[in-house]
């Protein structure tokens, strides 16, 4: 059974396999594992990254709020948003997302011309387009 998420075409379940939602698989976490550097020999132990790199996948293909995240897979939800936020910011996100992408490209099963496009509706008041709004006050006549 193939599946391709929406969002993240290069997290495919290879043929015969299934892929548990949400989650990177051995071969992928191998591609990835050499971006985060070792743990610190004295000091807390840190949250495992691949369940840290699976929590934030399980996010983003949700689409659910963060405090939302099942604790009882990926730990607390502020270790999850906090890890989040500061490879966002170090541009480990991006490394991970461009290896995965390479490794599926170089295999050829990434279409190159494929992109998604948000088409999510915001509504806006009617003022917000000019409109104005209704039973206020109309724009003054300039009289010379």
């Amino acid at each position: 059974m193939r599946r391709i998420l929406p969002a993240f075409p290069f997290l495919e379940a290879t043929e015969g396999r299934r892929m548990t939602r949400h989650r990177l698989t051995d071969e992928q976490w191998e591609l990835i594992a050499d971006l985060f550097p070792p743990p610190a020999a004295t000091g807390r132990p840190r949250t495992d990254r691949r369940l840290v790199v699976n929590g934030i996948l399980w996010i983003l293909e949700s689409g659910s709020p963060w405090r939302d995240l099942p604790e009882e897979e990926f730990g607390p939800w502020e270790t999850i948003y906090g890890l989040f936020n500061t490879w966002n910011a170090t541009g480990l996100l991006d490394d991970i997302l461009h290896r995965l992408q390479s490794a599926r490209a170089d295999a050829g099963k990434l279409d190159q011309k494929l992109w998604c496009v948000d088409g999510t509706i915001v509504r806006a008041h009617r003022c917000a387009a000019g409109g104005g709004k209704k039973g206020g006050r109309r724009s003054q006549r300039i009289m010379h």
